[in-house]
């Protein structure tokens, strides 16, 4: 922590070592490293770093990055159902299929998406096949909450689809889906991942980064300040939240452990 304050080491480089004490791993994709959505600007010709209006508020869970969402997120929380601890999100920010959605194009994580989906790609309008649009999916649906993964910040080859992939065509446009579309402000697949970590090494990301780090490993991941940030997810996401040996009935034990593979996992608590 202090090397970071003093920045004697990157943002970067502080999330992965975040990330890794948190239990956060490449072998485990239930447990993937998780990065946030830093901009919010994939439509200007020139991306200016110098302008706060082009980075997303970090202060807020990504599920209300649009503030228009945190009404139904409050008003879900209140349905209590009486049966499970209450929640915001039904879904999770970091799962093994939302890696698989990301690194689609790269194997193995083809192959672990085929199988996924029942040995086929899943439907081309559902697949990761450009950035403003993923960016406009969290702005428009709620239960759409991925964060990112580190690939975003230094893996140009993951946004290519340098195998040919056949990914089918989007519905609406009947447009092919071939390479990741890419933000108007970049001239390249390299030139996004150079401009996007850029981004997340800016004067304005390293004065905010350390909000969505207490949302994700920090005091605002559980217990009142979770609630009051609009933070909480269901209850199976968190550590130590069930004790498997305890449950007696074997398909019981194995639907929860099913839950818990598929369903994502909230970092442990820092």
């Amino acid at each position: 922590l202090q090397k970071w304050v003093l920045r004697e080491i990157s943002n970067f480089e502080y999330l992965m070592q975040l990330n890794t004490i948190a239990g956060r791993t490449y072998n485990d994709l239930s447990q993937y490293p998780v990065f946030p959505w830093i901009l919010r600007d994939y439509v200007s010709e020139t991306l200016d770093l110098t302008n706060p209006a082009v980075f997303r508020d970090l202060s807020k869970p990504i599920g209300v990055a649009n503030e228009r969402h945190a009404r139904d997120v409050k008003e879900n929380f209140e349905d209590p159902t009486g049966t499970v601890d209450k929640f915001h999100y039904g879904t999770h920010y970091s799962n093994a299929a939302g890696v698989m959605h990301y690194l689609i194009r790269t194997e193995p994580f083809t192959t672990l998406h085929i199988q996924l989906q029942s040995g086929r790609f899943d439907c081309s309008d559902r697949q990761f096949h450009s950035v403003p649009a993923a960016w406009q999916a969290r702005m428009e649906n709620p239960v759409d909450v991925k964060e990112l993964i580190p690939e975003f910040f230094y893996f140009p080859e993951f946004l290519e689809n340098q195998n040919g992939f056949d990914l089918g065509c989007l519905q609406l446009t009947n447009e092919k889906v071939g390479d990741v579309v890419l933000p108007r402000w970049a001239r390249s697949h390299e030139d996004f991942i150079y401009q996007h970590r850029k981004a997340l090494e800016s004067e304005y990301v390293s004065a905010h980064l350390h909000e969505w780090i207490d949302l994700i490993f920090g005091y605002k991941q559980r217990g009142p300040a979770a609630v009051e940030a609009l933070n909480v997810f269901y209850y199976c996401t968190y550590e130590g939240a069930v004790d498997l040996d305890a449950i007696a009935d074997e398909t019981q034990r194995k639907a929860l452990e099913g839950i818990i593979s598929n369903f994502g996992q909230t970092p442990c608590q820092l």
